[in-house]
């Protein structure tokens, strides 16, 4: 089994620098964390008291929302696909 090439990349996000190694390409990678910049700015900019710490999990609680709403719209369209294929 082949190893699979590993990308090392730096991004910034909400001022931080971070090295980022996995196996996406170096596009996807700065994608993500541009997203993830965006959005903590937005969070910050409604709430200018909040530390870098809580705007970080609040960014994290967003996502996985998001991710959970996609999650089962995908799953609702799937069942109705078997339904239609049924």
């Amino acid at each position: 089994m082949a190893d699979e090439q590993k990308t090392r990349l730096t991004v910034d996000i909400y001022g931080q620098t971070y090295t980022i190694v996995g196996s996406e390409s170096s596009s996807h990678v700065r994608l993500v964390a541009s997203i993830v910049d965006d959005r903590m700015r937005e969070i910050s900019a409604r709430n200018p008291y909040l530390d870098s710490a809580k705007i970080a999990v609040l960014t994290a609680v967003n996502s996985v929302h998001d991710y959970l709403k996609l999650k089962e719209r995908i799953e609702e369209l799937e069942q109705e696909l078997n339904k239609m294929k049924g």
